[in-house]
């Protein structure tokens, strides 16, 4: 249902209509500005990928193609930027944990904020290829399938990928303590 709607949009927004760029927009920014914020580790990076990628879309919708869902197109894009990103800022900056819980809220919310931190900060230590298919498959509950198609690769490799990422995030959260050994 949603592939039929995203079509309509599609082909309203090549006719140039603002309310369907809008309503696309609506229904896609927050995952987007998700996956980019897990790869980036960083708000305002997030938000600056998020535009883009947006800007992009629309700037070479005419390159879509309609066999493929909207969202794999879209979501490629921000993966794109957001590794992009990551080459053009260098290696993450991850914050302490004393740092991502200092504006942080109620006290009661302290403690699965500071995990959250402390998982984030392990997956910005990953490389990005890794870090991809964990936010794709994990955060995103994307199928092997669907990560197979953002990312053009086969789904042995997504499989494969998501083994030594899920093992290395496993190791660095034992190294500091996060988890039994």
């Amino acid at each position: 249902m949603n592939e039929d709607r995203d079509a309509a949009l599609i082909l309203d927004c090549q006719r140039g209509d603002r309310r369907a760029q809008n309503l696309l927009i609506n229904r896609y920014v927050q995952p987007i500005f998700n996956a980019a914020y897990r790869m980036l580790g960083d708000r305002e990076d997030a938000r600056d990928v998020t535009q883009t990628v947006f800007l992009k879309a629309f700037e070479h919708l005419d390159r879509f193609d309609p066999k493929y869902r909207f969202f794999s197109w879209i979501y490629r894009i921000a993966v794109n930027e957001s590794i992009d990103q990551i080459n053009r800022r260098g290696p993450p900056c991850p914050k302490t944990a004393q740092q991502a819980s200092e504006a942080r809220g109620p006290a009661e919310l302290a403690e699965s904020r500071e995990v959250c931190a402390r998982v984030q900060s392990v997956l910005m230590e990953l490389q990005a290829d890794h870090r991809a298919v964990i936010v794709l498959r994990h955060f995103a509950e994307l199928s092997y399938q669907e990560i197979a198609q953002i990312l053009e690769i086969p789904v042995k490799t997504v499989k494969s990928r998501l083994f030594s990422a899920r093992h290395a995030m496993k190791d660095k959260l034992q190294a500091r303590g996060f988890m039994p050994q």
